[in-house]
């Protein structure tokens, strides 16, 4: 059974149980690192691969803002104690979906699309969060995690206005795709049982992952594309 228990500062933080700390500190690392892991090899790289001045200036407000999201998690780590080189991809292994070799715009638009619809969700979890830092720096994060879809959907519609442009959508979306269910960590999660335990988390991650399918499956429908397949679990 979760705990009610409310965690509003970061000396209410440093009195809980080892067990609580462990787990916040846990989620705010893997929010540092990939953050940051992501702006790198996707947003910033995208900036190049933008067709025009617009979309490049779209484009560094999102590379901006990723940066941004990492700075916020780092300095709430360094606040509870996290070294800096634990908050570094060079310490702790990022996300397997950075390992997707971006090669043009089409693809940088369909992971805008879909991975920060998975991102949107993970940062909604957090929103009500029983450490109040932590839901703070989600609610801050937000608008700006939707405003990255919206870039997506957008460009993506954009695109989709030509024949060539809705094969290459769709053909990134069957490249990405499969690697996305994977962001929502294993069924039965030990990790997962212990945020929920505490209240920093509120769902089970196969209840996060089927909300993210069926969102998935709307948006791209809405585009006219489709979604593979996926191998079974």
């Amino acid at each position: 059974m979760a705990t009610q228990q409310q965690v509003k500062t970061i000396e209410e933080f440093r009195a809980m149980p080892e067990e609580f700390q462990g787990a916040v500190r846990k989620i705010v690392i893997s929010h540092a690192v990939n953050e940051l892991y992501g702006a790198q090899v996707f947003d910033e790289p995208a900036i190049a691969l933008a067709p025009d001045p617009y979309a490049k200036w779209l484009t560094c407000r999102v590379a901006m803002e990723e940066y941004g999201h990492h700075v916020r998690f780092k300095d709430l780590g360094t606040e509870l104690g996290i070294e800096l080189h634990d908050m570094s991809p060079a310490t702790k292994k990022p996300l397997s979906i950075f390992e997707f070799p971006l090669k043009s715009w089409a693809e940088f638009c369909v992971i805008k699309l879909l991975a920060d619809l998975a991102e949107i969700l993970q940062v909604e979890d957090l929103i009500q969060c029983s450490f109040h830092p932590l839901r703070k720096l989600a609610r801050m994060t937000m608008p700006e995690e939707r405003f990255h879809a919206k870039f997506g959907k957008d460009f993506c519609a954009e695109l989709c206005q030509t024949e060539q442009g809705q094969r290459d959508v769709q053909d990134a979306i069957d490249q990405y795709f499969p690697m996305l269910p994977a962001f929502f960590g294993r069924p039965k999660s030990r990790n997962n049982e212990i945020f929920r335990k505490w209240g920093i988390k509120q769902r089970k991650n196969e209840e996060m992952r089927a909300d993210y399918l069926t969102q998935a499956h709307k948006v791209v429908e809405e585009l006219g594309m489709r979604l593979p397949d996926l191998a079974p679990a």
